[in-house]
């Protein structure tokens, strides 16, 4: 994101709320030998090096190239940051205890963040955790995509019925738009797209995979969601993304289980249920 390198007060409202993201591969700071001297304000500033050199690592990290003109914006920045912050505190509100509240939780998302990138970086999901997960979900897609539609209806009577004027030449999208109680595919005739059988719930795909090209269900299928006629429009040969082009939501859906299951462990430690 490119900065104009024009100092605001809304750029200074901003530093406040910088925030790494998760699950970031950084390695850890090393621990500075005189952490007193370094929050400490520079000669003739009201903030520390500490604080620029921080942020300054932050916009580096969203993109930004070091340059003197961005540490010059962000010295600007952070002066209006300190002259606001000494207006709220000259007013009493940092004794408000909401605000009290807000700034306890905003501290505590800090911690807890830099907690799980620790716990992330240690805990590395291999390329070949990767590749299994990748395997087994497209073992699990099967080798066919269907193009069905579906009329949803709350009672088997009113199924019938459907099926009925269906018989008696009504048309299957017209009945859809009609009747239909899915928000999802009513408008477009029932229309559910192209879509691999593991995407429906058991009773669906197993009758919609039994059906003709061009023919509906003869009688009502019942699944948790009501009951539907469905009408097989086509079948085709399923293809799989690349393994390089789903790996980074691999990654991302398998940290997130690592970071899920810790969560319950320390739940279960804890004896919260």
């Amino acid at each position: 994101m490119k900065n104009t390198m024009i100092v605001t007060v809304a750029g200074a409202l901003s530093l406040a709320l910088a925030a790494g993201p998760a699950f970031s591969q950084t390695k850890k700071p090393a621990a500075s030998a005189a952490p007193a001297a370094a929050s400490a304000p520079a000669a003739g500033a009201l903030y520390s090096q500490a604080q620029l050199d921080l942020i300054v690592k932050e916009r580096v990290a969203q993109g930004q190239p070091d340059s003197p003109e961005l540490r010059e914006f962000l010295k600007q920045e952070l002066t209006n940051r300190e002259l606001l912050l000494r207006a709220a505190k000259a007013k009493g509100m940092d004794r408000d205890a909401t605000l009290r509240t807000q700034m306890q939780v905003a501290s505590d998302t800090i911690l807890i963040r830099a907690y799980v990138n620790d716990m992330m970086g240690a805990k590395q999901v291999s390329e070949d955790v990767l590749k299994k997960e990748y395997d087994q979900i497209k073992a699990g897609l099967g080798d066919k995509e269907y193009r069905a539609r579906h009329i949803l209806v709350e009672k088997k009577e009113e199924a019938d019925a459907l099926i009925k004027q269906l018989q008696s030449g009504g048309k299957f999208e017209d009945l859809a738009k009609a009747s239909s109680k899915d928000p999802g595919s009513k408008e477009n005739g029932g229309d559910l797209d192209w879509a691999v059988p593991s995407n429906y719930v058991k009773p669906f795909s197993d009758a919609m995979i039994a059906l003709e090209k061009g023919k509906y269900t003869p009688q009502p299928v019942q699944s948790p969601f009501g009951f539907h006629i469905i009408k097989l429009e086509d079948v085709r040969e399923a293809k799989a993304p690349p393994y390089e082009e789903v790996k980074p939501q691999l990654a991302q859906r398998l940290q997130g289980k690592i970071l899920e299951d810790h969560v319950m462990e320390l739940r279960t430690k804890a004896g919260v249920k």
